[in-house]
């Protein structure tokens, strides 16, 4: 269903137009499987990382890798300030279980943060790397496979279709 929609939003003359007018180049905003499945690689990669500026490095990777652009800077928001407590706790408290380091108990609060940032930094970015790697990773996974699902039932309904 949500290839149909990418499809259809695609070929959309509105986007066809836009495309003309700001002289994007069209892979940019591709919805092909590989394109949509980079995108969402590139995105939750980097949603992960406790950073400023996380839609900026999405753009920042626009020369190395070809990718739907607008898909890749969406999948940023899944750190968003609602997430981002619980999200980057879970990180911390996995790095410091990998480095057999105790966690020092956590307040969510500024002043904390920044009198404890020097504690926690290693443990949160040890966490961060295992859960941007393995959660980018599935997600690509994911959506190869429900993308590959979605072309082979469409591919069925054709054929019976025609008989």
């Amino acid at each position: 269903m949500i290839r149909r929609t990418l499809k259809k939003t695609s070929k959309s003359e509105k986007l066809k137009a836009f495309i003309e007018k700001y002289k994007i180049p069209r892979e940019y905003l591709s919805t092909n499987r590989k394109m949509v499945s980079r995108a969402v690689l590139i995105g939750l990669f980097i949603a992960f990382i406790p950073m400023p500026m996380q839609m900026l490095a999405v753009v920042a990777m626009m020369p190395f890798v070809r990718f739907n652009v607008p898909i890749g800077v969406a999948m940023c928001w899944v750190s968003n300030p609602f997430t981002m407590p619980p999200m980057y706790y879970m990180e911390y408290l996995t790095g410091s279980f990998i480095l057999g380091m105790k966690p020092e108990p956590a307040k969510m609060t500024l002043d904390w943060f920044t009198n404890n940032l020097d504690k926690i930094f290693i443990p949160l970015y040890t966490g961060t790397i295992v859960f941007s790697v393995v959660g980018s990773l599935l997600a690509y996974w994911a959506v190869n496979h429900f993308w590959k699902g979605s072309v082979d039932r469409d591919r069925l309904l054709h054929r019976d279709d025609r008989k």
